[in-house]
């Protein structure tokens, strides 16, 4: 490799997760994964909060923050795992995490918008809409929706065609059915 080679990959290598053009260090995000009743779950988070729940079939045009660094002893992936343990074994009905969404002002919006659906119920995309103020954006709330970088966490699986039919889900329509019955929601 060549001096000029070298040292650019020594740049690349030191900088590397850092922002070059404003030497702010970037938000180092960290993986565990934990084992479900609907397949293995890949947990990202960040000391600013949990940031990303996969399911092993994920589609790959999900919002993903990085998670390149496995650490099963970060407090915040450990606490996730702990309450969503508790919500698959039926004993916990709302998450109490810090949240650390990664996309877009609007998809942030919409993001938030799922974390005010009860335990139990489901909205459509237009209701969703309505409620983050874009009434006509069903379809853009769609495609927010299934990029939902935190599933279970922020309950996508609770948005539901206008007829009340399942649609779309990254996990998959029989999880995104299991999840609604253990909620005990009406199908």
């Amino acid at each position: 490799m060549s001096e000029n080679g070298e040292l650019a990959r020594l740049v690349r290598d030191t900088f590397l997760g850092e922002d070059m053009t404003t030497m702010k260090t970037a938000t180092q995000y960290t993986y565990k994964l934990m084992k479900s009743p609907v397949g293995t779950l890949r947990l990202v988070g960040s000391d600013r909060g949990l940031a990303g729940v996969w399911f092993e079939r994920s589609r790959p045009e999900r919002v993903r923050p990085r998670g390149d660094v496995e650490n099963p002893r970060h407090p915040v992936l450990i606490d996730a795992e702990r309450q969503l343990g508790e919500y698959f074994a039926g004993r916990r009905r709302q998450f109490d995490l810090k949240l650390d969404f990664v996309g877009t002002d609007f998809q942030k919006s919409v993001w938030k918008a799922l974390l005010t659906i009860p335990f139990g119920q489901t909205r459509s995309y237009g209701e969703i809409a309505r409620q983050v103020g874009r009434p006509s954006a069903s379809r853009a709330v769609g495609a927010a929706n299934g990029r939902n970088p935190v599933s279970i966490v922020a309950p996508c699986h609770r948005v539901v065609g206008s007829t009340g039919a399942l649609t779309g889900f990254g996990g998959g329509l029989d999880v995104k059915e299991l999840l609604l019955r253990l909620e005990g929601s009406r199908l």
